[in-house]
């Protein structure tokens, strides 16, 4: 059993769901990032989604690719972010997550990736861009490193697609909960309940939810729906406006936690 899993399987007996937010790697600097991390886990994080930095990132709204370009433009690299979180696993055993695009794993390799990774402790990898089709040779290196891997199903997705991906999916099923990009939101769709239920209908891994929370109501609805949800740009957006101040994060962190079950 994954750590990803073991999370998700603790928290199901307690009656509690996950809380999965996300941060772009090396944003707003690669301390700062890790200290986050930290912040987060300490704060009531169940799993830390992170981000790498990527040019095109086709699946991200605006907020997170600025933060993507402002890592990029601060000349941090891949193998930055590899250290990062090398050193930040020396301190936490919160089980870790990378988001990143496929042309990232293509240019490093597909195994050399899947083998710096869990090397450094890092437990699953979520790749928007990788649909199962074509995802066989990756899943392969993955599977043969212990390394989940984490597809993407969203509500235009018919029945026959969803068995697809909730087959490849381990460790959780990221569930969109709307179309188009990532980016906080007042409100979600009235259609995610039903999507949810279709999704339910097909798999007993867990579901988690993102694009679009954006505060404690929403995350309280959505929690009703789902095992875990994933709050990445109204993070961000926090991080930005206020200029780092750790104890006001950390209260967000805690406030959505006890919203959804803490």
């Amino acid at each position: 059993m994954s750590r990803i899993e073991h999370k998700f399987k603790e928290l199901k007996a307690r009656d509690k769901k996950a809380l999965i937010p996300y941060i772009t790697g090396g944003y707003p600097t690669l301390d700062a990032c890790e200290k986050l991390i930290e912040l987060f886990a300490a704060n009531g994080a169940d799993i830390v989604e992170i981000g790498i930095p990527y040019s095109d990132p086709l699946a991200d709204g605006p907020t997170i690719q600025r933060a993507s370009e402002a890592v990029l433009s601060s000349g941090v690299d891949v193998e930055d972010i590899f250290k990062m979180v090398a050193n930040l696993r020396k301190k936490t055993d919160i089980p870790l997550v990378f988001m990143t695009y496929y042309n990232v794993i293509y240019c490093y390799g597909e195994k050399k990736f899947a083998e710096k990774a869990i090397s450094i402790g890092i437990d699953g990898v979520i790749v928007p861009d990788l649909p199962p089709e074509e995802a066989a040779s990756w899943c392969k290196v993955a599977t043969v490193n212990s390394l989940d891997t984490i597809f993407l199903v969203a509500p235009t997705s018919d029945d026959e697609r969803i068995e697809k991906i909730v087959s490849a999916s381990s460790g959780f099923i990221y569930c969109v909960s709307l179309t188009g990009v990532t980016g906080a939101r007042d409100n979600l769709p009235m259609e995610l309940s039903s999507f949810m239920r279709r999704v339910r209908s097909q798999t007993d891994k867990p579901l988690a939810v993102g694009f679009g929370i954006s505060s404690t109501e929403v995350a309280k609805k959505v929690s009703k729906l789902a095992d875990g949800i994933i709050i990445g740009s109204a993070l961000i957006d926090l991080i930005e406006d206020s200029g780092i101040e750790y104890d006001k994060i950390g209260k967000f962190i805690r406030d959505i936690k006890k919203t959804i079950g803490g």
